[in-house]
């Protein structure tokens, strides 16, 4: 297969289902860049390449989400992604300071951090996701000339299927301290097994001090899904290709920081007012809260 047939294919697949969040948040860190609230050079070029009008228009500044009000909006939406990719950066930043060698990004998405943060020597970065996203980030940075600023390994596995294999066939170390970063998978999309399996994996291949960092969805009330399969309607009409009733999944599911305790985890749970407060940006107000940002939570888990 060819380069060019490669991308073009691999960016159709951005453009609808699951990577279609991928997109949406690459396009909101390209909205805190632009106010240089973040510094992520390479959100609105691959915004860009992707193709998806709606998320163009918000990576080029042209459509704030955060005016959209009651049809779509999300409050203040750069300063939310500010908040978010702070928290996730300096997770990984700690995390090198402490000696850790090794990083896995389940879902990497179009995230850069392998490319954008400094790592120390010797150490490698694992991004693991669906090939066709795998592919795209990696044949699109190639192309534009990008080098990665670590040893950077990319996994293309359905995370449904045995990516802990796939780990170990490109060089995984589970003897070795590991720091996950598991961001968006357990918000978007995943039922309560799914949500056990992927935990359950990566305590597996966790040795003692690995670290993780993710965010995840406190189970809404009926109220509130409804609330957000309104909202996702709405971004439907807009031309987001998003399949099922919605990102946020409604059902019953395991509480995440009770899953990991149990599983031999050290938690610090946070919420997006914490986050923000951490990124020294302006506090947001009970309207702000209400509604999608108040369900997500964040933890930090260290493994005894």
């Amino acid at each position: 297969m060819n380069t060019a047939a490669a991308s073009g294919d691999d960016a159709a697949s951005l453009a609808a289902g699951a990577g279609v969040i991928a997109t949406v948040l690459a396009a909101a860190r390209a909205a805190a860049t632009s106010r240089e609230l973040i510094n992520d050079p390479f959100a609105a070029p691959l915004v860009h390449k992707v193709g998806l009008e709606f998320c163009i228009r918000v990576a080029d500044g042209d459509l704030d989400i955060s005016r959209l009000g009651k049809d779509g909006g999300f409050p203040r939406l750069a300063e939310f992604s500010a908040a978010r990719t702070n928290f996730f950066d300096a997770f990984v930043t700690d995390a090198a300071r402490g000696g850790i060698r090794q990083a896995v990004i389940l879902g990497s998405g179009l995230d850069t951090r392998a490319y954008r943060l400094w790592w120390p020597a010797e150490t490698t970065v694992y991004e693991v996701d669906h090939p066709a996203v795998v592919d795209f980030k990696a044949t699109t940075m190639r192309d534009w000339g990008c080098v990665p600023s670590v040893n950077r390994r990319a996994v293309g596995v359905d995370l449904r299927s045995d990516w802990p294999a796939a780990l170990r066939r490109v060089g995984f170390d589970a003897a070795a301290p590991t720091a996950w970063v598991i961001e968006g998978l357990l918000v978007w999309y995943v039922p309560s097994d799914a949500q056990n399996r992927l935990l359950d994996g990566v305590t597996a291949l966790s040795a003692p001090g690995s670290r993780l960092a993710a965010d995840h969805a406190v189970p809404p009330s009926r109220p509130q899904a409804v609330h957000h399969e309104s909202l996702v309607e709405r971004w439907r009409r807009r031309g987001l290709s998003l399949s099922g009733p919605g990102p946020f999944y409604s059902g019953e599911h395991t509480d995440v920081v009770r899953h990991l305790k149990e599983s031999g985890w050290a938690t610090v749970e946070s919420g997006i007012a914490e986050l923000f407060s951490v990124a020294r940006l302006p506090r947001l107000t009970d309207r702000e809260l209400d509604g999608a940002p108040a369900v997500i939570r964040y933890v930090a888990a260290t493994r005894s």
